[in-house]
């Protein structure tokens, strides 16, 4: 009787000028009670210290992405050249993972309809493991994506997308849709939503599960901060990026999701009003801050919006109809 061969697996590790995190998240990948077939950092940062660390761990490969900050995708892909695995499993260099977690995300994929499978990302906030139970990884009818990758129901779920800073994909069936896109610059916002919604267009699974999981400790960014302004522009640019490449500008999630910008910048302009109108002695600058604040992140969101559109219909013109 003949048996199956047991499932490979390879891990990806994108990175940007974080080489103590790099070490960090190498050692926990160390500890693996499955080994990987090899372990692939691609580094994007312009000095060596990133490759110095590498340099430490005789099993990993290292490998450069010359485009710099600003391209995880990329980097991505580039990892995905030197992999071998039926799975390739992608981590942030910010994300130390439990020893079983490379086993179980694979253990996922014994069923041949799984096409991704991502993970718990531990933030150590208190409570997180019980929000958004119910809305774990879900694209929203009207163009939204929940995350809530910290909560744990106690067993496996279908999910629209995941997150990733844990995530892994079946190898052939990436290859055999194209590959990994980088259509995501700045803060790279959606660039790993973008392979696993077009694996869920084709019919795929995608599998979230709490087995696999990481303390995802964010590191500093490469440039600004979270939630700053260029998160409020890249945020609006790239989603409607996403939704026109992978569901198409036919799609009702990418036409409703004007309507949900709309709302979001509505309210950013509101905050800055509400803060103006303050109460009834506020201090006069504190008002005119909170002004500029609302106004600001409106006016990002709203540029975001304007070139997303453009690049969707210039992508249009030169590669022919999105989807």
């Amino acid at each position: 009787m003949e048996t199956e061969e047991p499932i490979a697996a390879s891990v990806v590790v994108a990175t940007y000028n974080r080489p103590d995190y790099v070490r960090t998240c190498l050692e926990h990948l160390r500890r693996q009670t499955l080994r990987p077939v090899e372990t692939v950092v691609v580094d994007a940062s312009p000095g060596p210290a990133t490759r110095d660390v590498v340099a430490q761990f005789d099993e990993v490969v290292y490998l450069r992405n010359e485009r710099g900050r600003g391209s995880t995708a990329t980097s991505r892909a580039i990892g995905m050249t030197a992999c071998t695995g039926d799975v390739v499993a992608f981590i942030d260099d910010d994300a130390f993972a439990d020893p079983t977690w490379l086993a179980e995300l694979v253990a996922r994929y014994d069923a041949p309809d799984v096409g991704a499978v991502g993970g718990l990302a531990r933030n150590r906030r208190p409570g997180e493991e019980s929000e958004g139970l119910d809305e774990i990884g879900l694209l929203l009818p009207d163009g939204r994506l929940t995350g809530n990758f910290a909560a744990n129901p106690g067993h496996d779920v279908d999910v629209d997308h995941l997150l990733g800073a844990n995530m892994s994909v079946r190898r052939s069936l990436v290859e055999r849709l194209g590959g990994i896109h980088d259509h995501y610059p700045g803060t790279c916002l959606r660039e790993e939503t973008d392979i696993v919604l077009r694996m869920g267009r084709a019919g795929y699974r995608i599998v979230f599960t709490p087995d696999a999981a990481v303390d995802h400790i964010p590191g500093p960014y490469a440039k600004g901060q979270r939630f700053d302004l260029r998160y409020a522009y890249y945020g609006e640019r790239n989603h409607l990026v996403l939704l026109a490449r992978t569901l198409g500008m036919r799609d009702s999630h990418f036409r409703r999701y004007y309507g949900t910008a709309a709302r979001t910048i509505g309210a950013e302009l509101r905050r800055g009003a509400t803060a103006l109108a303050g109460r009834p002695d506020p201090a006069p600058r504190r008002r005119l801050r909170g002004l500029a604040s609302g106004v600001a992140r409106a006016a990002a969101g709203l540029g975001g919006v304007a070139v997303g559109s453009a690049v969707v219909f210039r992508l249009r013109l030169t590669e022919g109809p999105v989807r």
